[in-house]
């Protein structure tokens, strides 16, 4: 059982960031949104910008991937409780789409506008927190009574697997971002050519201009003299 709970206490930190990730959002809002006449189009987009992060970030969790697969494997008892998750999901799904159809149509924002985005992000993180609560509370209990040692096993081994990507996917962004282009090198100048010096003029009576320098030549008398 060591496995189990190896692996139940790693989906309790996720499950812990996600909700630190809700109530962090939850007071922004409060603080930035309530009591606003009105907010500006960035603002909002802010707003259904982390909403839809906060979506994926609780769709993408290991509990999703890995282990509501194998308690739907190993037992129909659970049925009742993972369609009452499901529904928790698809309402937070529902209350995103509504939230950006509301952005999209806005021109005008006023303090009911205002308070109807506030009301339905509030609505957002309270759906998805419960989620959170009936997991710990409910659907861990029935893992642990479900689920096998050799599932156990195998759900751990999934779980390091994905860890391994995670940290090859973060490092191969990391490495993509410090990459800096260099310029390339402009071409050097080709050099000009040297000009070539003037040919010697050969002497009249076919002495060579080395053997007058040296005074090796001496001119031939003429046949007949």
């Amino acid at each position: 059982m060591l496995t189990a709970t190896y692996t139940l206490v790693a989906l309790s930190v996720e499950q812990s960031s996600v909700r630190m990730s809700l109530q962090s959002f939850q007071r922004y809002v409060q603080a930035n949104f309530l009591g606003q006449n009105e907010v500006t189009m960035a603002q909002l987009q802010y707003a259904c910008d982390s909403l839809n992060r906060l979506y994926q970030a609780c769709h993408w969790r290991k509990i999703e991937m890995y282990l509501i697969p194998a308690i739907r494997q190993a037992t129909e008892r659970a049925d009742h409780l993972l369609d009452e998750l499901s529904a928790l999901n698809n309402a937070a799904l529902d209350i995103v789409t509504t939230i950006q159809e509301q952005v999209g149509n806005m021109t005008l924002q006023s303090d009911r506008h205002v308070t109807q985005v506030c009301a339905n992000i509030d609505e957002f993180c309270t759906a998805l927190l419960k989620r959170l609560e009936k997991e710990e509370r409910e659907l861990f209990a029935v893992a642990r009574s479900v689920i096998c040692g050799e599932a156990w096993f195998s759900i751990a081994n999934q779980f390091l697997l994905h860890d391994a990507r995670t940290r090859e996917a973060r490092r191969g962004k990391a490495a993509a971002a410090a990459v800096i282009p260099l310029p390339l090198p402009l071409p050097l100048p080709l050099p000009l050519p040297l000009p070539l010096p003037p040919a010697p003029n050969p002497p009249a009576d076919g002495g060579s201009a080395t053997q007058r320098r040296r005074g090796e030549y001496a001119p031939q008398a003429a046949v007949g003299e």
